[in-house]
């Protein structure tokens, strides 16, 4: 079963000038994807036609099995969520405690049994000192962290992240990638990943690069990145490790093409 299937979709915010134009896709269950390209390819708006905030203008959206209509879009919700890019706009409680437990009082988990999934969740993203502050005194860095804890708590079956670690910092930002390729491999959560982070899309099963609504692009990141027509005709920019290896290749050395920071020093310094 896919995780999400979209068949045909078009989206339009004015009626006349289309944000999606008969997009076809599919994430597999359990997959890790990353959705990338420039701003106004479509990404945002993707991700909020899936979780049913926008209604497509044609096209039919399947989560799960489950076409997405009006009459199942809360028993959808309860297997998807969602990390916005601006966390005030997911804020609810008073204190960080309250908002990561929101969730799960909706979802209906034991009083009992909150406590110490709230502290957990609040650990995986570096947030267990604020669990009594309130979201408002945090920096943009500290709420997103908390919006991220709130939906790792609830560990539902899909998790979509529109650009949700944008604001942290390089420490923050690896932190909360890690514990979101943990989700992905030990709990089979289906990850799907919106960035303009090459590095956080090479670390991806699979990546979609989407262009004027359109789908330009699906694969592996290796393949997909190595694409230096694709690459250099929509502008975007390679991973670190990559351009770094290219780098190194005009300069005469012999280094292969790698995503990865490790595998770049592997290269340069191969171990014994």
């Amino acid at each position: 079963m896919e995780a999400i299937a979209l068949d045909h979709l078009s989206f339009s915010y004015d009626g006349e000038n289309p944000v999606l134009k008969n997009l076809s896709l599919t994430i597999p269950k359990g997959s890790y994807t990353a959705i990338v390209g420039h701003n106004g390819s479509g990404k945002s708006t993707l991700a909020k036609l899936i979780i049913g905030l926008l209604e497509p203008g044609a096209g039919q959206i399947k989560v799960l099995g489950q076409t997405l209509s009006d009459e199942n879009l809360s028993q959808v919700r309860d297997h998807v969520g969602i990390v916005f890019q601006n966390p005030d706009n997911q804020f609810i409680g008073s204190t960080v405690a309250d908002d990561i437990a929101f969730g799960l009082e909706n979802h209906c988990v034991p009083t009992e049994d909150m406590q110490a999934m709230i502290e957990e969740s609040a650990a995986k993203v570096g947030m267990s000192a604020y669990l009594d502050a309130e979201p408002t005194n945090l920096s943009g860095g500290q709420k997103q962290r908390v919006a991220i804890a709130g939906i790792l708590a609830m560990a539902p079956d899909i998790i979509i992240f529109d650009e949700s670690t944008s604001m942290l910092d390089p420490q923050g930002k690896a932190s909360v990638n890690a514990q979101i390729r943990k989700l992905n491999q030990e709990k089979n959560i289906t990850i799907l990943s919106i960035t303009h982070d090459m590095e956080e899309a090479s670390q991806a099963e699979q990546v979609v690069v989407l262009d004027q609504g359109e789908v330009a692009a699906v694969g592996r990141p290796e393949d997909v990145f190595m694409n230096e027509e694709l690459m250099s005709r929509l502008r975007l920019e390679l991973p670190f490790a990559l351009k770094a290896a290219k780098a190194f290749q005009k300069a005469g050395l012999n280094v292969s093409p790698v995503l990865s920071t490790e595998a770049l020093v592997e290269e340069l310094c191969p171990s014994k």
